[in-house]
């Protein structure tokens, strides 16, 4: 009878305990839901960034005063950039001058001058826009640049902040990020790797991931700003996109692997502001032997060159440093041809023209 008691209390305990720790994950969910979002309440610091942004997006924008954001929107302000916090200009990209100019009539016309697009009903803006290529040929700097150049708020999409472990969370986010964008526009939203995100839609889908590809493309059919809202896009793997995706992508750039004269104005772009030694170093040289470098690997190229110097630099002071003569090395010394030789693995004496040209 005792053991039998015994083991009805444990019962009774084991629920008691179970309920309680299920009424504290739910009443806290409710309460971070409460403060800012199913997002922005498990942190206070994002919480505070969230804020930081709606800030300043006031301060340049009065008129948004009066608009109110609901807990989902909120959380989405964590992926806004603002044109202001955006340091990349089109005078930073080398050797994209046509592109760029083409971008500029896609993209910054619609978003600065809607009356043009609204006035003529040949003159409709594209509903998205599709940057293709290798790897490392600037299509995020470009995508940066358009929104510094034009004054859009920058929306970055990532997946880890739409996909939500409750069912239908995520959902409600893409709404959001619609929702807010047409608020605050003129706006980009952004969604770099387009590929793992709009991919080709098969069968094998989970039902999560299906129904967040219908939502998306639902909301991006309901957009009626004019122009003044842009989905853009980055891939350096356009075939993985679903069909019904790239149709509504209808202007597509492709950003090739640099040329000779492009790799020429992306080097003088990135060593605009380095002290060059004019007895040592040959653009020309550098250019020939750079062939089939992307624009990435030609910035890495030149943060190695500077590297090399300043080990110079480290190992010049260290050596010195118990002498009088340490103040003598106030700076390092210009780059040379041979500081980015280093890591080409060739000989920086190699002839003008014999690595081989484009």
């Amino acid at each position: 009878m005792a053991r039998s008691i015994d083991l009805k209390t444990i019962a009774d305990l084991s629920v008691f305990v179970g309920t309680g720790i299920s009424l504290y994950y739910l009443i806290t969910r409710l309460l971070n839901e409460a403060e800012g979002g199913p997002l922005s309440g498990k942190s206070k610091e994002s919480r505070q960034k969230q804020s930081q942004t709606w800030d300043k997006l006031v301060a340049v924008r009065p008129n948004l005063k009066t608009v109110t954001l609901n807990s989902y929107e909120r959380s989405v302000l964590a992926s806004v950039v603002l044109p202001q916090d955006i340091e990349v200009k089109f005078s930073d990209v080398g050797g994209l001058e046509d592109i760029i100019e083409e971008l500029t009539e896609s993209v910054i016309y619609p978003l600065t001058m809607s009356e043009l697009y609204t006035s003529h009903s040949l003159l409709t803006a594209p509903r998205g826009v599709l940057l293709h290529g290798p790897p490392g040929c600037g299509k995020t700097m470009i995508a940066k640049a358009l929104a510094k150049e034009s004054g859009a708020t920058f929306i970055s999409i990532r997946m880890s902040s739409i996909m939500d472990k409750w069912y239908g969370e995520s959902n409600k986010i893409v709404d959001a990020i619609f929702s807010l964008a047409n608020k605050i526009q003129p706006c980009i939203v952004f969604i770099d790797e387009i590929d793992s995100f709009l991919r080709e839609r098969a069968s094998s889908d989970h039902e999560v991931t299906a129904m967040l590809k219908a939502e998306f493309m639902t909301l991006w059919d309901g957009l009626t700003s004019n122009g003044r809202i842009m989905i853009l896009g980055a891939t350096n793997r356009m075939a993985d996109i679903d069909s019904a995706f790239l149709r509504r992508l209808p202007k597509r750039f492709a950003i090739p692997m640099p040329g000779q004269e492009e790799r020429r104005k992306i080097l003088t772009v990135l060593l605009k502001d380095t002290a060059l030694d004019n007895e040592d170093f040959d653009l020309d040289l550098l250019v020939n032997a750079t062939r089939g470098m992307s624009g990435s690997d030609l910035k890495e190229l030149c943060r190695d060159a500077a590297l090399n110097a300043a080990r110079e630099y480290i190992r010049q002071k260290r050596q010195l440093a118990s002498t009088t003569e340490s103040d003598a090395i106030s700076e390092m010394r210009p780059l040379k041809n041979e500081d980015f030789f280093k890591n080409l693995k060739l000989d920086a004496r190699v002839p003008l023209g014999t690595a081989g040209l484009d």
